[in-house]
């Protein structure tokens, strides 16, 4: 009976999103050629902004990994996790209306586009720039592309009593649809849609803590579990000191602000969109979101033995709410999953159809009409190219690839998309600065036993410093020449 239920909500779920689909590709076909599809025609709006931008934020991580951390490590994932909610808010009004006006000066419809038409040089070496920005957005985007398609057909193939392999490809077939239909604009919309769901299914969590307990009782219980699970000596997964969670607030804000599938969304506002609107609208859905860990702490109180952290949620949604309610909350909790890999999937496809193309065949022209073919084909190769390769990677590895992945990915862009704008550099500079962040995001990592967001953090500095010192090596000088539109 609950299996059929969910069945049916998924299927009424899929019909709203692939009808805000068609809806938006009638506002997609109203923008310029590609800015259609990759932009979404810059027709974002204060809430829609906001709400695709805290979707794509708020992954599935922060519904399933965030609350097993928290039953692990305790309240010190509650405080990691809200400093997304400030990053995110400040990324907006700090860096959006910049990004989104140069951006529109130059013509750039993606991030690898926007550093090669940014930055003065030789045509030959900002094309290869835009490549090979294009290049790691495609690899470190596809390993987090790949963990997301895997927790889809964990989480989705329970939920519907299929095969996990099954369940993963019907979840990456919804979300290939959806987003070949509109591209960024069918994603916001759809985004939209999901996170209001999101905050549904925080608003229950929430409710049904609060209902059982106190926030003193939920205290004092875990307090007598393990002291340090309420007053840690150190950050936990963040670092070997209590000081290393507050590095979650500049990883976040980086994240927010550099990361292709993020910030393209700051590219996409229209013209008439307030920032103050977009902070306003994302700053309850933010905090309101930030609470879901504590699904995690009240776990941890009740059921106190689990074999592994990861199965708090789980647990939580099997023994303290009614299967009714549990089946409503594990679709939004699905939402959450598809609002980042639908995202990811987008920032891909624009690397393959969008970047490596001007970067391969800078004189290539095509028609408005076989761009469009492009675009959508790449939406269904790279999504098909995911799903092969959750069936061939390592279950064990893909959390760590997905954080390696994000994580270098923004240690490689954060110079010159961030730091550009106040430091006047050449094309060098954003060349040499991404491949230290590249390099030594992947080196820091794997081999330094480093919290999670020290290795990027560490990463962001090296890049940003190399690309200081090129840019004072070559002197360079803000240029007045005016860039072509496409």
């Amino acid at each position: 009976m609950i299996t059929s239920l969910n069945w049916v909500l998924l299927l009424v779920t899929v019909s709203i999103m692939v009808g805000l689909a068609l809806y938006s590709n009638k506002i997609m076909k109203t923008g310029n050629g590609e800015g259609g599809f990759l932009l979404a025609a810059n027709c974002l709006g204060p809430f829609i902004g906001a709400a695709t931008i805290v979707a794509t934020g708020f992954s599935g991580w922060g519904f399933m990994g965030s609350p097993g951390v928290a039953y692990k490590y305790g309240a010190i994932e509650l405080i990691g996790n809200f400093f997304f909610a400030p990053a995110m808010v400040f990324a907006v009004l700090f860096c959006a209306r910049f990004l989104h006006q140069k951006a529109e000066q130059m013509g750039s419809f993606t991030i690898p586009e926007y550093i090669a038409r940014s930055h003065e040089g030789p045509e030959i070496v900002k094309r290869f720039t835009q490549a090979f920005a294009a290049i790691i957005t495609i690899i470190l985007l596809l390993v987090f592309l790949v963990g997301q398609i895997k927790a889809l057909g964990l989480l989705a193939g329970q939920w519907l009593g299929i095969e996990q392999e099954t369940a993963a490809l019907l979840m990456v077939g919804i979300i290939i649809l959806y987003t070949s239909i509109g591209g960024l604009a069918a994603v916001a919309f759809t985004d939209a849609f999901m996170v209001v769901g999101m905050c549904v299914s925080a608003l229950i969590i929430v409710v049904t803590i609060f209902s059982d307990m106190s926030p003193s009782e939920l205290i004092s219980g875990l307090n007598a579990i393990d002291p340090e699970l309420l007053a840690p000596t150190d950050s936990g997964p963040y670092g070997s000191s209590v000081w290393h969670v507050l590095m979650v607030l500049p990883y976040a804000f980086i994240y927010s602000a550099t990361l292709p599938y993020m910030s393209v969304r700051f590219m996409a506002l229209a013209k008439t969109t307030k920032l103050h609107h977009v902070a306003a609208y994302m700053t309850p859905i933010a905090c309101l979101l930030s609470l879901v860990p504590l699904a995690g702490l009240y776990t941890r109180l009740k059921v106190p033995g689990l074999a592994t952290p990861d199965e708090a949620m789980p647990t939580f949604l099997a023994n303290f709410l009614s299967p009714s309610m549990s089946a409503v909350v594990t679709l939004f909790i699905l939402f959450a999953m598809k609002s980042t890999a639908n995202s990811v999937l987008h920032a891909i496809a624009g690397s393959v159809s969008h970047d490596l193309r001007q970067a391969i065949w800078p004189n290539c022209r095509l028609s408005e009409k076989s761009l469009l073919i492009l675009n959508r084909s790449a939406v269904w190769l790279l999504g098909g190219t995911g799903f092969v390769l959750m069936l061939l990677a390592p279950p064990f590895m893909l959390s760590m690839l997905a954080i390696l992945g994000s994580g270098t990915l923004m240690a490689a862009l954060v110079a010159p998309t961030l730091l550009a704008h106040f430091v006047p550099a050449n094309i060098y500079a954003a060349l040499f600065s991404m491949i230290i962040g590249f390099s030594s995001g992947c080196l820091l990592f794997l081999q330094f036993n480093l919290g999670w967001v020290e290795a990027p953090i560490y990463s962001s500095l090296l890049a940003c410093g190399t690309y200081w010192l090129v840019a004072k090596y070559f002197n360079h000088q803000p240029s007045t020449v005016s860039f072509p539109s496409h």
